[in-house]
């Protein structure tokens, strides 16, 4: 049984003005997310509470609670490493 993943309004906009190709991507990522534990490129964030997942060129960022993931952020590598 995996997790739920919750999208914050921020990072579901901005899926959504992605090309599709990497917005497909992203969906294939964030259904490994689901998984329990979840399973990926994960790391925990330096200085920081929350986790990354890489994918290509693109981060998602995120926060595990007991019942769900909480996706904040999804960006470009270079724009991702600020939870703003």
């Amino acid at each position: 049984m995996g997790m739920r993943v919750v999208l914050e309004k921020k990072a579901a906009k901005y899926l959504e003005s992605l090309d599709t190709v990497i917005k497909h991507r992203i969906y294939n990522a964030l259904k490994d997310l689901a998984d329990k534990p979840p399973s990926g490129d994960i790391e925990k964030l330096q200085g920081e509470n929350g986790f990354r997942r890489r994918i290509g060129d693109y981060r998602i960022l995120f926060d595990i609670s007991e019942t769900e993931i909480i996706v904040y952020k999804i960006a470009p590598r270079g724009q991702a490493n600020k939870r703003g």
